[in-house]
């Protein structure tokens, strides 16, 4: 945690990278001490080496990364808030502030997850810039109001804001709102898969994750860095509408269909792992799903997981499978393997060639299953409190797997 300096003086401008006392009081902290870089270290790190450093009430940017390296990230994780700081660049200089970045060794980049406040010199950097390239865009996806755009020079200092509250974002530069849109709606996702995102499946999903700042090959400072937390909504959502496949996203060639309004997963040809995922992320949750099992019914649930090239699902499944082989129980798709299976005395309480009622609660690190009212699991485990994803469907490779499903009916946490 960065040390809160409170700024004392009677007149003049408050010193900076201090907070006053009413700043204090409705719940800022600073992100900057304003002499050392602690509460900073390398993406995807555990110290700070990247070419960044304190000096003279600034953190600056040596100007020595580039597109693969030279980010730096808060020690802690933010979900929403809103977030203030001053910043100045140097001339033709490019910058950028991300927030919810997840960390992985599957992102080689925070870009590929976190969203990017653009921070750059419009007015003299050496090449032409679209709009969505420009000082306050939400990078490659939403463009400043021209009217409301006033930005300083090179050298000078401008004052920048995001505000994330449940999916409202708004963009301030220099005391002026200059984009406000709603995250994960249907323009949202449009923008999404048909642009600069289109190959990034992970891209602004996450509800949650770092603060980033980017050394884009130019210096660049930054101060008075502050955030407040803002509190979590809680919603209800039908996952599925009983008509299509809205919400959701295929990965993989098994077939995913909608059938006298049930949800139909089935073996294709190429008898694969196939993924039917929500487009957006869940992470903490009370799920109720209904499904039977036709055929062969090895499939399972999905939590927290996210998707890599190739239609590869990471993360934890809730197994549904034929009596015997663990109904509820608890598989992590790359590591450890089985973290819960289930006594032998539990398989009874699945109706084969029926319907099936499987709840899954998922709050921190810690899951509960319950199948058709009786527990199966409950489950504290650090990984799986550290991550967030998708919900998603499964279909076990083979072939000959035909599972309905119904009713998927969800309250966030």
């Amino acid at each position: 945690m960065s040390m809160i300096i409170v700024a004392t003086g009677c007149t003049g401008e408050p010193k900076p990278n201090t907070l006053t006392q009413q700043e204090i009081a409705d719940g800022w902290e600073l992100l900057f001490d304003g002499n050392t870089m602690n509460g900073w270290r390398d993406y995807n790190g555990e110290k700070l080496t990247a070419p960044w450093f304190a000096e003279e009430g600034m953190i600056q940017a040596k100007g020595e990364g580039a597109d693969e390296h030279g980010y730096i990230v808060t020690e802690k994780t933010y979900e929403n808030f809103e977030l203030a700081w001053d910043w100045k660049i140097a001339d033709g200089g490019n910058s950028g502030m991300l927030y919810h970045v997840v960390e992985h060794p599957k992102f080689a980049v925070p870009y590929v997850t976190g969203p990017e406040y653009q921070l750059i010199d419009d007015l003299g950097f050496p090449e032409p810039l679209e709009e969505w390239q420009k000082t306050g865009a939400d990078y490659a996806m939403h463009t400043t109001d021209p009217a409301k755009t006033n930005i300083k020079p090179a050298g000078e200092w401008n004052t920048s804001k995001i505000v994330f509250d449940n999916g409202h974002v708004e963009h301030w530069l220099n005391g002026e709102k200059v984009i406000e849109f709603e995250a994960w709606t249907e323009d949202w996702f449009t923008r999404k898969h048909s642009g600069k995102w289109e190959n990034a499946p992970e891209y602004g999903l996450a509800h949650k994750g770092v603060i980033c700042l980017q050394d884009h090959g130019s210096a660049a400072w930054f101060r008075n860095i502050k955030i407040k937390e803002l509190p979590r909504k809680t919603k209800e959502v039908n996952l599925f509408n009983g008509t299509d496949l809205h919400g959701w996203e295929i990965y993989g060639t098994e077939k995913w269909y909608v059938q006298d309004g049930l949800l139909v997963c089935e073996s294709g040809p190429d008898k694969q792992y196939g993924y039917l995922g929500t487009r957006e992320y869940y992470d903490d949750f009370d799920l109720t799903v209904e499904f039977k099992q036709e055929a062969d019914g090895n499939s399972g649930v999905f939590i927290r997981s996210f998707v890599e090239p190739g239609a590869i699902v990471n993360g934890w499944q809730v197994e549904v499978a034929p009596k015997g082989h663990d109904t509820g129980g608890i598989y992590e798709s790359y590591g450890r393997g089985w973290l819960v299976q289930i006594p032998d005395e539990k398989e009874e309480i699945l109706k084969e060639g029926d319907w099936n009622t499987l709840r899954i609660m998922v709050k921190g690190d810690n899951v509960k299953t319950w199948l058709n009212g009786e527990e199966m699991v409950d489950l504290t485990d650090d990984k799986i409190g550290k991550a967030q994803g998708r919900i998603a469907l499964q279909i076990h490779d083979g072939g000959g797997i035909k599972v309905l499903w119904r009713n998927l009916a969800l309250k966030t946490l």
